[in-house]
């Protein structure tokens, strides 16, 4: 199941973002800008950074969140977006007997194929179980052979089956990984994500990751979401017809 956690992300956001910008414009010192940097102000400064487009303020927010229970197929899609520190649990270092899996709305809702897909993931864990359990066995004797001790050489035997056996789990299987974007990014992230021919799972994700960055920083991320929120849909032909409702749907996207 989808859990997401914001960890960490830059103490006082949009002030920090204030403090940036008003840098660009003003001939004090830093050490006077934050004089009179009130709560107002800050907003002011926040909406006139998004009304005139000014977006490299807004990198100096940065935020980490903590994401469990998605599949591999979504990490191929999140880690395109590259300006992201992205740490991931590692299949080489972590063996996924039993491993757990996203099943699509789509097949979950189809009995049949449900009982295929489910099939499908026992006949994937048992393959890498086999594979992973004659690897090990092999290199275990090799490296005892070599003169290796045999308790070493069954752990470093264990780390090198995986990596191998590692090849037949399927986009299925669940990953957890911490991630870092800054405000920039972020939104670039949920423009892209947010939108409704995104992928459904990582638009999920993409629509928890925006609720708990409202939640810290409201006004940095009033109009964060899909292009349609903004202006026209620019997916031409492929657009999904649907702007009024997106519109109202994500104004109203709290925390909550």
């Amino acid at each position: 199941m989808l859990k997401v956690e914001l960890l960490y992300h830059t103490p006082e956001p949009e002030k920090a973002i204030a403090l940036s910008a008003k840098l660009c414009y003003a001939s004090t010192s830093i050490s006077e800008l934050e004089e009179g940097l009130t709560e107002e102000k800050v907003g002011s400064f926040v909406h006139m950074l998004s009304d005139i487009g000014h977006e490299s303020p807004i990198e100096h927010a940065s935020f980490t969140f903590g994401i469990e229970g998605v599949s591999r197929s979504l990490l191929a899609q999140i880690t395109r977006h590259r300006i992201a520190s992205f740490s991931v649990q590692s299949q080489r270092y972590v063996r996924e007997d039993g491993f757990e899996f996203v099943t699509p709305p789509q097949i979950a809702a189809d009995p049949e194929a449900l009982e295929i897909f489910e099939q499908a993931m026992r006949e994937d864990n048992e393959y890498y179980e086999r594979i992973a359990a004659v690897l090990k066995k092999n290199h275990t004797a090799r490296l005892v052979a070599e003169g290796m001790d045999e308790a070493a050489a069954a752990k470093k035997a264990e780390k090198m089956a995986i990596e191998d056996a590692r090849f037949v789990l399927p986009n299925a299987c669940t990953t957890k990984m911490i991630v870092t974007m800054n405000a920039r990014s972020l939104n670039n992230f949920f423009a892209h994500r947010c939108c409704n021919r995104a992928q459904w799972e990582i638009r999920e994700l993409a629509e928890k990751m925006l609720r708990l960055v409202r939640g810290v920083a409201p006004t940095l991320f009033e109009k964060s979401g899909p292009p349609c929120l903004r202006g026209a849909c620019p997916e031409g032909k492929m657009t999904c017809g649907k702007a009024a409702q997106m519109r109202e749907y994500y104004s109203n996207l709290t925390e909550n």
